[in-house]
């Protein structure tokens, strides 16, 4: 990037680093996972689903009111382009919804709504896809699909996995994650699950949904000049979600079950609209899908952790996206400049053309080449609506 451009565009570099310096404090997953899960679990079991769970949650570093004030006191209007100031605009409004997830972590409905406006609900044909995918069986017998890694060994499996990139980052173990792995983006941080037990296809899953995808980049976007590559565009999560999806189907780690767990976070996340409380939706999962206990616990609690949670859904729906980019032959590498949306993808295109931003630095081993041999999954990718 040369002088000439940072000058030209000297409002857009000011405000995008006082947005950079703001969203520090507003990681919404670093809030919203509880820090009593096992206990309730426990208590859940005890209570044979009985009793819904009573979460805790982390006490917030920020005053909501005052972050709110700040990003709104922001003078976009002396951005010059139209179009990026628009997105700027709309960025700003992404913040502001998060902000209110994490004021409303805790609170029930309250936080319900907010996480409604970010990230949305299931439609009747996400519903309906998910019911689709649930008709296929399992495969059966595979050795390498048994829960059998301890974290310990996942962690030594994953700094192994991460030696085929460079960059550093941390990885740590925690009891307090709702899911198995997850990547801080603010910390550069890969968080195991302490207590899980990983089996060998798993392994794989994770090094390319977490490493491949989502440390590829939180590290791309903070290599851009311009810091909402790093911080987030607006509605990201399902563009990066499928992304790192794809990423299991390229590497021939994909499997039906994988897909159904996925399915079945579509129908936890339509519960909520449905009105649905934790035990209820837990025992649609355990007694009229006949989901084990282990799986029925952690789906239900990651879409009802906070008050209920609506993103997980995005999962599938982001991956049926990005795979009919794969299918029309799009360069959809473009999308792993930073945490950023499909839809901004000519967007993208024209921060590079201005001098803006800059092709990805790190690529992904994950894309590389297309090893999947399940015509199964095709089939079924194929026919989601």
């Amino acid at each position: 990037m040369t002088t000439d451009t940072i000058e030209t565009n000297v409002n857009l570099f000011k405000i995008d680093q006082k947005l950079d310096r703001l969203v520090k404090d507003i990681e919404l997953l670093n809030y919203l996972n509880p820090l009593n899960i096992e206990q309730e679990k426990k208590r859940f079991f005890t209570s044979k689903f009985s009793e819904n769970p009573l979460f805790k949650y982390r006490k917030l570093k920020f005053d909501p009111y005052r972050m709110q004030r700040l990003f709104f006191n922001q003078r976009v209007e002396q951005i010059e382009d139209e179009e990026i100031r628009n997105l700027y605009e709309d960025i700003i409004y992404e913040y502001s919804g998060l902000i209110q997830c994490i004021e409303s972590i805790g609170q029930g409905k309250r936080f319900y709504y907010n996480s409604l406006k970010v990230f949305g609900t299931p439609k009747e044909k996400d519903v309906q896809n998910a019911r689709f995918i649930l008709h296929f069986a399992n495969e059966e017998g595979l050795d390498e699909m048994i829960p059998r890694f301890t974290a310990d060994e996942a962690e030594a499996y994953f700094r192994a996995f991460a030696q085929q990139y460079d960059f550093k980052f941390n990885i740590r173990q925690s009891t307090n994650i709702s899911a198995a792995a997850m990547v801080l983006n603010a910390s550069e941080t890969l968080v195991l699950k302490k207590n899980h037990k990983f089996s060998e296809n798993q392994l794989k899953v994770l090094a390319n949904h977490e490493i491949g995808v989502h440390v590829v980049t939180t590290f791309n976007g903070k290599a851009q000049p311009l810091k909402i590559f790093s911080n987030g565009f607006v509605s990201n999560t399902e563009t990066q979600e499928g992304l790192a999806v794809l990423s299991e189907y390229m590497t021939g780690c994909l499997t039906m079950k994988r897909m159904k767990e996925l399915a079945y976070r579509v129908i936890a996340a339509d519960s909520l609209i449905k009105g649905y409380d934790f035990r209820s939706t837990f025992d649609l999962l355990f007694s009229q899908y006949k989901l084990d206990r282990e799986s029925a616990w952690q789906i239900t609690l990651r879409a009802h952790r906070g008050g209920g949670f609506t993103k997980d859904f995005v999962y599938l729906t982001g991956l049926k996206k990005i795979y009919d980019a794969l299918e029309r032959g799009e360069d959809y590498k473009l999308l792993l400049t930073g945490k950023v949306t499909y839809e901004y993808l000519p967007m993208i295109k024209k921060l590079i053309d201005a001098g803006l931003a800059s092709p990805p630095a790190y690529s992904s081993i994950s894309f590389k080449e297309n090893l999947n041999k399940n015509k199964k999954l095709d089939f079924i990718l194929h026919n989601l609506k």
